[in-house]
C-alpha cells in the first residue's frame, strides 16, 4: 500500500467507519429519532413533529403512568407506535365519563390523564368495563382518543415490545419542548 492510500485510509475511511459504528450504537441503545405520522397523540404531538426517544431509561427505571412511550405495534410488528402509558401490570383500568379509573379510583388530580377526555371504544374500552392489565403488559391510549387506534381496540402492549420513552420534540423549531 503506498503512502497516499495509507493517508486516505487513516484520514478518511477510518473516521467514517468509526462514526457509522458509533451512530449505530447510539441509535440502538441510547437515543433514536422518530417522526410523528398521525394525529393520534394530539395535542401533545402533532403530525410531522420529530421527537427523540430515550432507549435506555427503562433499563434503570420502571415505566410510569403518563409516560409517552414508543413500542412495537401489537398488530403489525413492522410498525412502531407512540401512545401514553395508562395502565401498569396487574391494575384494573376503566374508562368512565371520559375519565380514567385505576383500581376504581380516579386518576390523580393534576395528572396529565385528567386533562384528556377518553372515549369508550373497542373491545377493551367499553363504558364502565373493567380491564385487568396482565402481569407482563401495559394499557396505552392516544391523547386524541377520538382518533387513536390503541389498547381499546387491540388489547395490551406486551412489556417486551417497549422501545423507549419520548422526551423531546426537536422539530419544527416553534414546537421545541420537553414531552410531558
Amino acid at each position: 500500500m503506498n503512502d497516499k492510500m495509507r493517508y486516505l485510509m487513516k484520514e478518511w475511511v477510518e473516521p467514517i467507519i468509526i462514526a457509522v459504528v458509533l451512530a449505530l450504537i447510539i441509535r440502538t441503545f441510547v437515543v433514536q429519532a422518530f417522526k410523528i405520522p398521525t394525529g393520534s397523540m394530539r395535542p401533545t404531538l402533532m403530525e410531522g413533529d420529530r421527537i427523540l426517544v430515550s432507549k435506555f431509561i427503562y433499563r434503570f427505571t420502571e415505566p410510569k403512568r403518563g409516560d409517552v412511550i414508543v413500542f412495537i405495534s401489537p398488530e403489525d410488528k413492522k410498525k412502531d407506535f407512540i401512545k401514553r402509558l395508562i395502565g401498569l401490570p396487574n391494575e384494573n383500568i376503566r374508562i368512565s365519563n371520559g375519565g380514567i379509573l385505576i383500581n376504581n379510583n380516579p386518576a390523580d388530580e393534576g395528572s396529565v390523564l385528567k386533562k384528556q377526555h377518553y372515549y369508550n371504544r373497542g373491545d377493551f374500552g367499553a363504558e364502565d368495563q373493567d380491564i385487568k392489565v396482565p402481569n407482563d403488559a401495559y394499557y396505552v391510549l392516544g391523547d386524541n382518543s377520538i382518533s387513536s387506534r390503541d389498547s381499546r381496540y387491540w388489547g395490551f402492549m406486551p412489556k417486551k415490545y417497549l422501545l423507549g420513552k419520548a422526551f423531546l420534540i426537536y422539530w419544527p423549531p416553534n414546537r421545541i419542548k420537553m414531552i410531558k
